[in-house]
């Protein structure tokens, strides 16, 4: 369940900070962009009387007067007045002016031919790095594609500023739907990677084995703690007579060879039985091999698998009697 809260948490995480640069920043952007392209389709008479009107309401600038003789189509250079002093301003119409250095100092030239204070370039178009510099160095300042569809947007015809932000609010729409469906799939990996990550980690604790804190001999520590755990019962009720076989897998094998252990230390006269290897067994006894040869041999016998092992006889206590092996059955 946590898993998928982190996803959740993430994607929401994701999906506002990306709507907010989207619509904050991205359809600004976006709608500077469509504003200038509205711009460059304009008439260029349409975008004279624009830039003339915005020049006189925010900068307060005023048409040069004319005499009656001018009635010619007005130029892409003009002269305006503020505060009484001219100014030159030159307007590129169009998106695919790239200008630069050369442009600008022409026009630095024809502002001093004019004697005008200053000059001001506007364009659709895009003034290269080298064309900045120079406009600084000659008081000329630049309105392009960067800056102009915010200083013109207030003057321009109600319909195209409608059409230009909803444009533009549109595709940011589109756009934040856009982070919605990645921020999601990004939770969702999110969340199946925490989810199997944690998964793993939990199969690899239950597969650990348990290393107990001492180690004992198998068949010894098997032994004991069946000891422990349970009452002395008769050998045939820990392995059932159906499950005697006689070539049976190792699992099996040890099962008989434990029952035979746990059988003989229960035994009088026999202190235990450890199984050295597959086919041989240790006894320690305290009784002679009369009494206790026979009891040994009903236990092994009981078991067809076990019939025929080696039986190791250690010496009893406190005598000099030799190792001997001997067998119950023989092949």
């Amino acid at each position: 369940m946590f898993s998928w809260i982190l996803a959740l948490v993430l994607a929401l995480l994701v999906w506002c900070l990306s709507s907010a640069y989207l619509w904050l920043v991205q359809r600004r952007n976006t709608e500077a962009s469509l504003g200038v392209s509205a711009l460059a389709g304009m008439h260029w008479r349409d975008f004279s009387r624009i830039v003339r009107r915005a020049m006189s309401e925010q900068r307060g600038m005023q048409d040069m007067p004319t005499t009656g003789e001018d009635h010619r189509e007005p130029s892409s250079d003009f002269l305006m007045l503020q505060n009484g002093q001219p100014w030159l301003l030159s307007c590129k119409h169009g998106r695919a002016y790239r200008i630069g250095s050369a442009a600008v100092n022409e026009l630095g030239s024809a502002l001093r031919l004019a004697g005008a204070r200053g000059g001001i370039l506007i364009t659709e178009g895009k003034v290269q790095r080298d064309g900045l510099v120079a406009a600084e160095k000659q008081s000329i300042e630049v309105l392009d594609a960067r800056h102009l569809w915010p200083f013109l947007k207030p003057y321009v015809p109600a319909e195209m500023e409608s059409q230009v932000t909803t444009a533009a609010q549109r595709e940011a729409q589109r756009r934040i739907g856009i982070a919605a469906l990645a921020s999601l799939t990004l939770g969702l990996l999110v969340g199946m990677g925490y989810l199997t990550s944690h998964t793993g980690r939990s199969e690899l604790a239950a597969e650990a084995p348990l290393v107990p804190a001492a180690a004992a001999p198998a068949d010894t520590a098997t032994v004991m703690a069946s000891d422990e755990a349970t009452p002395a019962t008769p050998t045939a009720a820990v392995v059932a007579a159906q499950d005697l076989l006689e070539n049976p897998d190792d699992e099996t094998l040890k099962r008989y060879q434990q029952a035979v252990s746990k059988a003989l230390a229960r035994t009088p006269g026999i202190t235990s039985g450890i199984w050295l290897t597959r086919l041989t067994l240790a006894v320690d006894r305290t009784g002679d091999d009369d009494a206790t040869w026979p009891l040994i041999c009903k236990e092994v016998q009981r078991y067809p698998a076990l019939r025929t092992v080696r039986i190791q006889l250690n010496p009893r206590p406190g005598t000099n009697e030799p190792v001997r092996w001997r067998q119950c059955s023989t092949i």
